[in-house]
């Protein structure tokens, strides 16, 4: 009997210890919170994902730099008797064995042939010593699934000093690239975003710069993009209610963009006043897409969706009581009243307020005693016209429904030019300012100086871009036509524009349809040559400059 009750306390003891190992595979880890070390961050990460083979965090590769050879000066206070005559080094005694060779040059690092293709993420610090000041990330070569791309989200996130993400040939797909996307607004201080060799079907790289986004230079070469992609990114690029802001740089080199897709990107280009660098460089891009390109570089004409919202643009930005909407009794009676109707409303209001004011100024000096003095009544009485003129000129302004189209064009045009030197003249900021709108750092192209021609708005083009790479494309005669028409453009155009900006500085045409020989050519590069800013003039010869 003792010994069935000793078996039986055992396999209770042994079931018991069972039970806890099975419960311990059950029970959730605790959450892990990433510290800003990336190194210790993403191995932990890794092993808690159970990940068999984790990847190496290194430093990036370097080149290793030869050491600078020995001087063969003497030094000071030492051997100053002797002479200056190098002694003659002993030849090397030869030694079949190779005991005494010489070592391998310092030039190079040697590895093990299979350690180079190991995946591993490289790492650029700012300061060695300190591990959570990792700045530049570089992926090279393996692929990157959802679990790692959460991994890799979860650590950036927290990482303050990056400001590089480099991702070459990792396999993206679309569902990394939306998780990727989803944590960029996370990373504060990034700039630049590289993704260069990866090729999504879906192409959906339009979600890396939406507006939360803080990159500002973007490459996507040779991802395999179609017109498909092109026309997604310029969308983001702008439309005729809201632009980016954001990027400078868009690097598309090396895709399948073809006249479609640059037509496209154009049109984003109509409203961006942000982007500095557009690379279209071997691609399939022809005449059809360049004289878009120049169309938007030099003025176009709007579209009557942009008249609609410029006149929104214009009139927020003149009065800013237009943006409150009437009340609701007010908004019925006025869709069956003509525009004089409404006027009359409008100087109603006014005498109203006119009464208000005085009962005001009568209750106050009833309680006082005294009447208000002489000087303030001849201020309120100039102020009373100053408001009628005002009133009078909106009324004029806002009956708008018995004029044409073109005429209404006409005047939107010359009271916003009245209204700038009107501002100027007075020394007060001008009502025309672009604080009113949406967002302060957008000025809307759209409420530019316009020139009423052959019943369509003309403003002018995209003066912000300063480089723009078409080269290795399959741009012909008329194409290129097209481009030295927009260059002439700019060079003559005035700079007056809320816009601004300098026009082309550099541009790339080789390689094309039309030779370098070509006329054409040999005039764009005449034009742009002198903007280049790395373009040195040649020095002047002794007989150049006594002619001049």
């Amino acid at each position: 009997m003792g010994k069935k009750i000793e078996r039986s306390l055992k396999g209770e003891k042994n079931q018991s210890a069972v039970s806890q190992d099975d419960e311990d595979p059950n029970k959730t880890p605790e959450p892990y919170s990433c510290t800003g070390n990336f190194q210790a961050d993403f191995t932990e990460l890794c092993r808690r994902n159970s990940m068999t083979s984790i990847p190496l965090v290194v430093h990036r590769a370097r080149p290793p730099t030869q050491a600078a050879p020995e001087s063969s000066k003497p030094e000071k206070g030492k051997d100053k008797g002797k002479s200056a005559v190098p002694e003659p080094e002993p030849e090397p005694e030869v030694d079949p064995e190779g005991e005494n060779a010489e070592p391998p040059p310092k030039t190079y690092v040697v590895k093990d042939k299979f350690e180079f293709f190991r995946p591993s993420v490289q790492v650029e610090m700012e300061n060695y010593d300190k591990p959570e000041t990792v700045t530049e990330i570089y992926i090279r070569g393996w692929k990157i699934d959802d679990v790692m791309m959460n991994t890799l989200k979860q650590c950036w996130s927290v990482m303050e000093k990056l400001h590089t993400i480099n991702l070459w040939n990792t396999g993206l797909t679309k569902d990394t690239v939306s998780i990727m996307a989803s944590t960029l607004p996370s990373i504060v201080n990034l700039r630049t975003l590289i993704l260069d060799g990866n090729v999504v079907k879906d192409e959906n790289w339009h979600e890396l710069i939406t507006d939360e986004s803080p990159v500002q230079n973007l490459s996507l070469r040779h991802c395999g993009m179609t017109d498909t992609g092109a026309k997604a990114i310029g969308e983001a690029l702008g439309t005729v209610k809201r632009a980016n802001t954001k990027l400078v740089s868009l690097n598309l080199a090396g895709n399948q963009i073809s006249d479609q897709g640059v037509i496209d990107i154009a049109n984003g280009l109509r409203m961006n006043r942000t982007l500095m660098s557009l690379s279209l460089a071997s691609n399939q891009v022809g005449d059809k897409g360049a004289s878009k390109l120049g169309e938007v570089l030099s003025r176009f004409p709007l579209s009557h969706e942009e008249v609609v919202e410029r006149r929104k643009q214009k009139s927020s930005m003149g009065s800013p009581d237009r943006n409150k909407s009437p009340p609701p009794s007010r908004r019925a009676d006025s869709k069956d009243r003509p525009g004089s109707v409404r006027s009359s409303s409008q100087h109603d209001k006014t005498d109203k307020s006119k009464q208000k004011q005085s009962a005001k100024t009568k209750k106050d000096a009833g309680k006082g005693g005294k009447e208000p003095p002489k000087e303030e009544e001849k201020h309120d009485k100039s102020k009373g016209k100053k408001d009628d003129k005002a009133a009078a000129k909106k009324d004029k302004g806002g009956s708008t429904t018995g004029r044409s189209s073109g005429a209404s064009l006409v005047a939107d045009t010359k009271n916003a030019a009245k209204g700038k030197t009107k501002g100027k003249d007075k020394g007060k900021p001008s009502q025309a300012e672009p604080e009113e709108m949406g967002d302060s750092s957008f000025i809307n192209p759209l409420t530019d100086e316009a020139d009423f021609i052959d019943g369509q708005l003309w403003v002018s083009g995209n003066r912000l871009l300063i480089n723009l790479n078409l080269s290795r494309n399959q741009i012909g005669e008329q194409g290129m036509a097209a481009i030295l028409k927009a260059m002439q453009y700019q060079t003559t155009l005035s700079l007056g524009s809320k816009s601004g900006g300098t026009g082309l500085m550099r541009i790339c045409v080789f390689k094309n349809k039309i030779s370098s020989d070509h006329d054409i050519v040999r005039k764009i590069n005449d034009i742009m040559l002198p903007k280049d800013p790395f373009y040195k003039p040649p020095p002047q010869t002794p007989e150049a400059e006594s002619t001049t």
